[in-house]
């Protein structure tokens, strides 16, 4: 996309044309004709070509009343056409076509309606196409760019998308949406990095005052200055609630502000904005940057020490290194030291979050980081190109790694730890897990993987992504191995085993169960909503729970559909291929036998069927044998539950029928009555009915509060 300087003008009319706001079917405007434009009858907006570059030119709807004219939406505005023959044409089978120099085909409605259409620009900067009855079949205010007028409704399918610049229309880094969990956020999508900075990300919506009890997804603002949100957010203008000319703009530094229109002056003034602090916004400045703010001049970027800056006039392309080479020399290194930045925040690079109780100790842990890092990026680290020199190196090199909790090991060293891989511990679809001791006397679960479809370099990309994550419901990986066709992950072990191991002894109460549902959920939750990168599990079974010495939760073969496969993938919002179905009979989702879209609800069924296993007791893979339907074999253990609720006079009488008679009667009625209700809804065969698994742990927590004495 090339970077264009905006040349809007003042839109002539010759005198033999009658300004009007519609186009007849058939008809069409040029590029090249000034007077091809359409006008609101209210004389406020109109819909033409504007030039935006050099022989570019996107079709937009402008309000003319601003000096100069505003730019409210585009229909192309990623694709400019050219000076020459471009034109949008209304053809007669109902399809609103955008043309490239008369030939390329760059933005259309894809309508088709028998009905005579007609293409008009209502007094409200709506540009529709409607039929002779009046009835809407397209209108620009479904699709908006950056900008939402009063009365446009903003829905799951109509977010607001910054601008590359002022300057340049193209799309930008920041986006206002609706999330899976059906809250209103502020997400930056950069080059190589995408986080959510508003509301803040360390904060659960229901502390930031907003609810994801709603399935409306649906905001909307009016011409006194008020908007309010299906999530519970809602704001006022400062001259609420005087009626005016207003917009809400995505604007192109990531902040999210309120335009009222001040008729004496023809400009915009700003009467509310969402981020108070500039240097709140995420990658606003670029990576290697500092952000600092003044009252009065403003924002201001810096590169850190070392770095320079790799675009003086787009700092969002950040800093690049700058640097003495010989810091690196094996002749003369330098000395290491601590850059102090007072009342300065980081975000983005929280490989884990640790607590310390000295600056030495933070001092020491970032070392080590440090150094990790640098094998990580250069495999070149000064350690290892002294090794030959000083063999002391390579053994420093393996507990400096060893320390950071993240090391790659060679085939030899885990062959040997588990003593030629002797005691097998668990085994599943994605390989063999066997109990070894490291080097450093600690016990590990060493998991082989049974498939290497990867290169060395795609693996490492993956692993490393899974390192990176961070969280108490996590099972905590410590190391891997890729050599030849040998592909290994090196883990914490867990003395307690799985929930499978667990569930039909003695040793899980209710409590622990209850525990064991809602660390699940956290864990999976995090993997789906709050990592850098998403992950679907798509294997979520007892046997892939574990249970630490305290019986809590530890989600394990997170990742393993990344590392076992190079199907397209998508995103955490569906659009996901696979090319084979993955999962356990009895826990998988619909979608896999019915070749459905996959997205992480596959997960959240799953889930609900674990839920139901550790309810009752009963385990789906032994109720499903009775059957011999695929279909109902699907969806036995969910019948048998539901069959009980619907037959039983009272709640008390489902629960004792349902209840994993292990328990012996030691349960809380109310936990059991959420957690089935909360699994009947993951299991829903419309996955669009199921809860994220943050609603899920949400709705568990809460309960679990209600509870608690006051």
């Amino acid at each position: 996309m090339h970077v264009f300087s905006l040349f809007l003008f003042l839109l002539f009319f010759s005198t033999s044309f009658a300004a009007t706001d519609t186009v007849p079917e058939g008809s069409s405007l040029s590029v090249e004709k000034p007077s091809d434009t359409l006008i609101s009858s209210n004389g406020d907006f109109s819909a033409g070509f504007i030039q935006v570059g050099d022989n570019a030119f996107c079709f937009a709807v402008c309000f003319t009343r601003s000096n100069p004219p505003t730019v409210l939406w585009m229909a192309n505005r990623d694709v400019p056409v050219n000076g020459k023959a471009s034109r949008l044409s209304l053809w007669k089978n109902g399809n609103l076509v955008l043309t490239d120099a008369g030939e390329t085909i760059v933005w259309t409605t894809a309508t088709v309606s028998s009905s005579n259409l007609h293409l008009k620009l209502r007094n409200d900067g709506n540009l529709l196409l409607l039929t002779s009855k009046h009835t809407v079949v397209w209108q620009s205010f479904d699709s908006p760019t950056d900008t939402l007028l009063p009365d446009q409704k903003l829905t799951e399918r109509a977010s607001l998308v910054s601008s590359r610049s002022a300057t340049n229309f193209s799309s930008g880094f920041y986006k206002l949406y609706f999330d899976n969990d059906n809250v209103l956020r502020l997400l930056y999508k950069g080059p190589t990095l995408s986080s959510v900075y508003w509301p803040e990300s360390w904060r659960l919506p229901i502390d930031a005052g907003r609810s994801t009890y709603n399935v409306t997804k649906t905001a909307l603002l009016d011409s006194f200055g008020r908007f309010s949100s299906s999530d519970g957010f809602h704001f006022r203008s400062t001259d609420y609630p005087n009626k005016l000319y207003r917009r809400l703009k995505m604007d192109p530094d990531g902040n999210l502000r309120l335009y009222s229109f001040n008729q004496e002056t023809k400009t915009w003034q700003v009467t509310w904005q969402v981020i108070p602090q500039p240097c709140t916004v995420h990658g606003i400045c670029g990576a290697n940057s500092m952000c600092s703010n003044h009252h009065v001049t403003g924002r201001t970027c810096h590169c850190l020490k070392g770095f320079r800056v790799k675009d003086p006039n787009d700092w969002t392309q950040g800093c690049v290194p700058h640097f003495d080479p010989s810091l690196f020399s094996c002749q003369s290194p330098q000395p290491m030291a601590f850059l102090h930045l007072p009342t300065t925040e980081s975000y983005g690079y929280d490989l884990n979050v640790t607590r310390v109780t000295s600056l030495k100790e933070c001092q020491d842990l970032c070392l080590r980081l440090w150094a990790f890092e640098l094998s990580t990026i250069f495999l070149v680290w000064f350690f290892l190109l002294r090794s030959s020199k000083n063999p002391e190196a390579v053994e420093q090199q393996k507990h400096l790694l060893s320390a950071t909790g993240f090391q790659r090991f060679t085939y030899a060293e885990l062959k040997s730890a588990t003593k030629g891989f002797r005691e097998e511990v668990g085994r599943g679809a994605g390989g063999v897990v066997y109990k070894g001791t490291l080097y450093d006397n600690r016990v590990a679960a060493i998991k082989r993987l049974s498939e290497a479809t990867q290169g060395e370099a795609e693996f490492l990309a993956e692993i490393r992504t899974i390192g990176m994550l961070n969280h108490m419901n996590l099972i905590d990986m410590w190391g891997y191995c890729v050599e030849g066709k040998h592909r290994l992950l090196v883990y914490e072990y867990m003395e307690n085993g799985s929930l499978a191991d667990n569930l039909f002894s003695n040793a899980l109460d209710w409590k622990r169960r209850f525990n064991v549902a809602l660390g699940t959920a956290r864990g999976l939750a995090y993997l789906h909503e709050e990592c850098l990168e998403w992950i679907l599990h798509c294997d979520v079974k007892p046997q892939n729970i574990l249970l630490d010495s305290d019986f809590e939760a530890k989600v394990a073969d997170f990742g393993l559909s990344k590392l076992l496969n190079r199907d397209d993938g998508g995103n955490g919002n569906g659009n996901s291929n696979f090319s084979r179905i993955r999962g356990t009979r009895g826990y998988m989702a619909p979608e896999w036998v019915y070749n459905l879209r996959i997205t992480s609800k596959v997960d959240v069924y799953s889930y609900g069927i674990v839920v139901l296993e550790m309810v009752s007791g009963r385990s789906p893979m032994e109720m499903q044998s009775l059957e011999n339907s695929r279909g109902i074999e699907q969806r036995r253990l969910v019948t048998w539950v539901t069959e009980k609720i619907k037959h039983a006079p009272t709640s008390a009488f489902w629960i004792e029928e349902i209840i994993d008679p292990n328990l012996e009667g030691e349960y809380n009625v109310s936990e059991v009555e959420i957690l089935v209700k909360v699994a009947l809804q993951c299991v829903q065969d419309d996955m669009n009915q199921r809860p994220s698994l943050s609603q899920v742990a949400e709705m568990l927590l809460s309960h679990q509060n209600k509870l608690l004495p006051r």
